[in-house]
């Protein structure tokens, strides 16, 4: 509860802040719908030359795009400004102020900084869920609904996690500007569903980079392809993640060397 209570808090903050720059939600819905627009002429494209791709139907990769838009947003509006600014701190040897707060400071690193405007991706993915739901004329019952809302959290804390340990590294690599750069060109690669990459990247896209769980998983679960064992290996590796998080923080923070110290 104390958890939620201090996200809430910054979310009112961040809130705020950007209330002031109110011309900045069309700015972001205008590019969100680019985005999609540029997705749905690349799936025309591909569709115009077979009727399926690696067993997915045009529909159902919008399914697949609405998650990735969805989680992009997720990532672009929560997750990202955390992780720069986190590294920025530790470079300016400024995490200090986050560290000397009465808080848990992984926590408090975590949610300090959110982008309401930057959550339009969030709105234009639910939107394009919606049109595709309704295109699948499918019964979406309950435990789909309960199914992909539970690996979709799964998917952001993967992701989360992920992020956080390659912006720790910065403890000890001093210099990591690349990082979301070297994230947005993997997370791309969920444009589409994992299982059309070859075995090797697939590998990769799934435990390495969890950019499966975060967007294929949950597209399954609104598609009818979900299993009971992928839901089972999803909370099973977001609890790996996350304790391989929390253990590289806590070896980072005692690297650190900061106006303090």
């Amino acid at each position: 509860m104390n958890a939620l209570r201090t996200a809430w808090l910054f979310f009112r903050l961040g809130a705020m802040n950007e209330m002031q720059y109110r011309v900045n939600f069309f700015i972001y819905l205008f590019q969100s719908c680019v985005q999609v627009g540029t997705g749905l002429i690349g799936l025309w494209l591909i569709f115009s030359h077979t009727s399926t791709l690696g067993g997915w139907q045009p529909n159902e990769l919008l399914v697949v795009m609405g998650v990735f838009t969805l989680m992009g947003g997720v990532i672009a509006s929560i997750i990202q400004p955390n992780m720069e600014r986190l590294g920025q701190e530790i470079q300016d040897g400024t995490l200090d102020f986050a560290l000397t707060k009465p808080e848990d400071a992984q926590l408090l690193i975590s949610v300090r900084e959110i982008r309401i405007w930057q959550g339009t991706d969030v709105l234009t993915g639910f939107i394009v869920l919606g049109i595709a739901i309704v295109r699948l004329q499918s019964q979406t019952g309950i435990l789909q609904a309960l199914a992909f809302v539970l690996v979709l959290v799964l998917g952001a804390l993967m992701i989360y996690s992920f992020w956080m340990m390659l912006t720790t590294a910065t403890f000890w690599l001093v210099r990591l500007e690349w990082i979301g750069n070297l994230f947005q060109g993997i997370y791309a690669a969920g444009r589409y569903p994992i299982g059309i990459y070859p075995g090797w990247l697939r590998l990769g896209l799934t435990f390495l980079v969890p950019v499966a769980f975060a967007v294929t998983v949950p597209s399954e679960a609104l598609t009818g392809r979900l299993t009971g064992g992928t839901i089972l290996g999803a909370i099973g590796l977001t609890a790996l993640l996350l304790a391989l998080c929390r253990l590289v923080w806590w070896r980072g923070l005692k690297r650190y060397s900061g106006a303090s110290a």
